[in-house]
């Protein structure tokens, strides 16, 4: 190995990571763009930032069923199962006011796999 290089490289933002921020700042109110921006990050294992993404989504709209789903997954991810329960509670209530079967549905599937 060359010296003064660092051991990992760091990864160039994807095409569609730069899409969606430039998107982001646009329009910073749009949780289907922070949900997306969340999914990259997810995608390039960067776990903790999807986790703040999707955070920020859901403080956007409380009713983002979705991104309780992929939060949970994340949370799983790290290994914290106690914390992915705990978010899947909590979409499964929300989605349940909205009559959302569907997400309610995925929700308690992927809440059962955790145990």
């Amino acid at each position: 190995m060359l010296e003064n290089q660092p051991l990992i490289q760091p990864s160039p933002m994807s095409d569609r990571l730069e899409q969606l921020t430039k998107m982001h700042k646009a329009d910073p109110l749009d949780p289907f763009c922070t949900y997306g921006i969340a999914l990259e990050h997810g995608k390039a294992g960067e776990v903790e930032h999807a986790i703040e993404w999707l955070n920020k989504t859901l403080e956007l709209d409380k009713h983002y069923h979705y991104a309780f789903f992929q939060k949970a997954k994340m949370f799983s991810e790290l290994g914290d199962d106690h914390a992915a329960r705990a978010v899947l509670r909590e979409g499964i209530t929300i989605a349940s006011t909205t009559d959302d079967e569907k997400a309610c549905r995925e929700m308690q599937e992927l809440l059962e796999s955790l145990g």
